[in-house]
């Protein structure tokens, strides 16, 4: 499989600008052209050198979960439902099918998504104008930033909800976004981090200045993470297919992210009074976890047995 071309530095004059990366606040196709910055990210472990250092006997709750978890572990797949694993293992075989018939043409996913678009730019959203799918209200795009060690790029995916009415949790003041004030807003889902050959390695969450948008409670994200599917070919029908599939193969990675994004921010909070936390320019990535196609589709093989079916 062939390597995708290695990016070319941010766009002229993106590099001064430390902006939200963008499509939460604005409908897809307006005004996507423009090239957003933010600072890069270091991936493995950012969030827990943000946090403060707390003694585990003196906490509980998120900070007690901070303090005796300074490292996310892959989620125990084996504490499954059989259903569940059956239906997580063809997702990844749907994935894995998707990249042979890729491979056979000398293609992989991201080089997909970057086809026809140019220079391959840091901070710029790849396609221009995202891609969406307005019947499940999936939203997403792929960029890059300097200091990510071993990855190409990573997708940012949403989804997109009515500003009104909102769930209680929803933490977005249109006042932020007074371009947006009549249109939806996006949610943000999770990272996925890709190497130069178009295999994703990780997944990570992030805190909500890094996007904009909606914010919700992992719980309630979590309930949207189903709803995620791209379901038409624009730009390639194998790329939409493989991440809206990533969603059912890796649900339970996802879900330990998005818990463990709400125990640092709880940790943050409790730590700076005050403070807007959401908007921390300290706080970027909240969690990272490492990821496997392959890898994930054998164990699953392994827990259900040679048929699958277990």
């Amino acid at each position: 499989m062939s390597a995708v071309p290695p990016r070319a530095g941010s766009g002229a004059g993106s590099t001064a600008r430390q902006t939200r990366s963008g499509a939460a606040s604005r409908a897809p196709g307006a005004g996507s052209q423009a090239r957003e910055t933010r600072r890069a990210a270091k991936l493995a472990n950012a969030a827990m050198k943000s946090a403060p250092a707390i003694p585990a006997q003196q906490v509980e709750g998120p900070e007690a979960l901070l303090a005796a978890s300074p490292q996310l572990a892959p989620p125990a797949l084996a504490a499954l439902g059989k259903r569940r694993l059956r239906a997580m293992l063809a997702e990844g075989l749907d994935i894995l099918e998707c990249f042979r018939v890729l491979k056979k043409g000398g293609l992989n996913i991201v080089g997909e998504v970057l086809r026809g678009q140019g220079t391959f730019y840091e901070y710029t959203h790849y396609p221009q104008d995202d891609v969406y799918d307005r019947d499940t209200r999936s939203q997403y795009y792929y960029h890059a930033h300097r200091g990510m060690a071993g990855e190409n790029g990573h997708f940012h995916t949403f989804i997109r909800l009515p500003r009104e009415p909102r769930p209680a949790s929803a933490a977005h003041d249109a006042a932020d976004d007074p371009d947006a004030a009549d249109e939806d807003e996006a949610v943000h889902l999770v990272a996925i981090s890709m190497d130069a050959y178009g295999w994703p390695i990780g997944l990570f969450a992030t805190n909500r200045w890094v996007t904009g948008g909606g914010w919700l409670a992992a719980e309630e994200t979590i309930g949207l993470l189903p709803e995620f599917c791209v379901d038409h070919a624009d730009p390639s029908w194998p790329v939409n297919r493989c991440l809206s599939a990533m969603f059912g193969l890796f649900r339970p990675h996802m879900e330990m992210l998005l818990r463990h994004r709400d125990g640092v921010i709880a940790a943050r909070a409790a730590a700076l009074p005050g403070s807007d936390v959401l908007e921390d320019r300290e706080l970027e990535i909240t969690g990272y976890l490492p990821v496997s196609v392959e890898e994930t589709v054998a164990e699953l093989r392994a827990l259900l047995g040679k048929d699958g079916r277990g």
